[in-house]
């Protein structure tokens, strides 16, 4: 079959790699709301770096799984490293139910992480394969909406099991479900690299010379390196409300159906937000979205240090998935369009690397101040952080009129730099005039 470029064209194919996604956010939103207690009821953790210490693992190896799977991705295939990662994520659900001892606890989030890398990491670059360069903002939208609302379904459910059954076994049987759905689902998933081959054929040619490297996208690159310190801090709140929040709530007295529906609520606005912040992402300045996002997550963060009542944390947990809503999706589509498309997939792992380590040293940082400070320090802290980000991305990220950049790269990065200026969201709104610059050269 002669393969085609766009969502329409390709939905049967993107259909079914969204229900993956759905799975692999389904084997992540299992822990969201119970693990937390878990170590403190049947392992008896007290101290809150220990909790979180599962947070830790699991953040680490997805980092470095991300980072592999990009870079895997082009020498492997993109399927290949999709069904290793529903490989590595089968025996989560088992060993969370057998668990003797925490350390099996923390086996269970290595294999975790590898399979969130891995997977997650393969259907979303498979989808920006898919539709081509015009709808990665809701391609992106759709996938991490999927992701996310499988977050919040699971999170939901698996407290709700643990209420009214206890926290074990019956919780992590929804687990054994979504992992052996997901293998399977993933069989059926057909690879991409005639799509990545018909792009690479029809796009105008890049500059010579024109590569990025490593540092490039962590940092040097001032919109690639905006976007990644903001992706690493966006994971950092998100480790901490993880591991932070089900604590918070139940130290408050809300029961563990309360305390999952309000851990369900923010992925829920999240993965819902997504369906519009998407296709945003393909008409405005991602600068925007990306600074108000963050700046909209941080505010949320700081507020729950004087919220008390359950209906105040419901509506700042849904103020929180807002702000990641608005920035989630316009991550990968701006790392998707400034990097060369040959380095597509390893720039997209380079920042997944940074965005998914954010998990470790959020849990690592707040299990820190929690245990020297008590439970509002990390709220503080990382609120404050997510607030610097925002200010980090108005100083250094910039807009370019959709004119000059169809007119092509320009021929050096001070050329670049010379055209590059800061526009605002109203102006974005009113004309529609304004997307993002060019890449330049490392």
């Amino acid at each position: 079959m002669t393969p085609r470029l766009g969502l329409r064209e390709n939905w049967p194919q993107f259909t079914l790699l969204l229900l993956v996604n759905a799975f692999v956010g389904g084997m992540v939103g299992l822990e969201r709301t119970i693990l937390p207690r878990l170590a403190e009821q049947e392992f008896h953790l007290v101290a809150r770096s220990a909790i979180l210490s599962f947070i830790v693992v699991f953040g680490l190896t997805k980092a470095a799984a991300n980072y592999y799977a990009g870079a895997w991705a082009n020498r492997l295939g993109r399927r290949n490293l999709l069904l290793l990662g529903w490989l590595c994520g089968l025996p989560v659900p088992l060993l969370l139910l057998w668990a003797p001892s925490w350390g099996w606890v923390l086996v269970a989030n290595v294999l975790l992480g590898l399979n969130q890398g891995l997977a997650w990491s393969s259907t979303v670059v498979m989808k920006i394969d898919l539709v081509g360069p015009r709808q990665r903002g809701l391609a992106m939208g759709l996938n991490e909406s999927a992701g996310y609302l499988a977050v919040a379904a699971t999170a939901f459910a698996s407290g709700w099991l643990a209420t009214h059954y206890g926290l074990r076994p019956y919780p992590f049987y929804l687990g054994l479900i979504l992992a052996g759905l997901g293998l399977l689902a993933s069989l059926l998933v057909r690879d991409t690299r005639a799509h990545v081959a018909l792009e690479a054929a029809q796009a105008p040619a890049g500059p010579a010379g024109s590569r990025l490297s490593f540092w490039d996208v962590t940092w040097r690159h001032p919109n690639l390196g905006s976007v990644t310190q903001a992706g690493l801090v966006n994971n950092l709140n998100d480790g901490m409300v993880w591991g932070l929040l089900p604590l918070l709530l139940a130290s408050k007295g809300f029961t563990l159906t309360q305390v999952g529906t309000v851990a369900a609520v923010y992925p829920a606005v999240w993965g819902l937000g997504q369906l519009l912040t998407g296709p945003l992402a393909d008409q405005f300045c991602k600068k925007d979205l990306l600074f108000w996002g963050m700046l909209l997550q941080g505010a949320a963060l700081l507020a729950m240090l004087f919220a008390s009542s359950y209906p105040a944390f419901l509506l700042l947990a849904a103020l929180l998935g807002a702000g990641t809503a608005l920035v989630y999706p316009t991550f990968l589509a701006a790392v998707a369009e400034y990097a060369p498309l040959a380095q597509r997939a390893h720039s997209v792992g380079i920042f997944r690397f940074w965005r998914d380590a954010g998990y470790a040293i959020g849990a690592l940082l707040t299990g820190v101040l929690a245990d020297a400070l008590g439970l509002g320090a990390p709220l503080a802290a990382i609120g404050g952080l997510t607030v610097l980000s925002a200010l980090v991305i108005q100083r250094r990220m910039h807009c370019l009129p959709v004119a000059a950049s169809l007119a092509g790269p320009p021929r050096s990065c001070a050329a670049a730099a010379a055209a590059a200026r800061p526009e605002s969201f109203l102006s974005s709104i009113l004309t529609k005039q304004y997307q993002t610059p060019p890449v330049c050269g490392a």
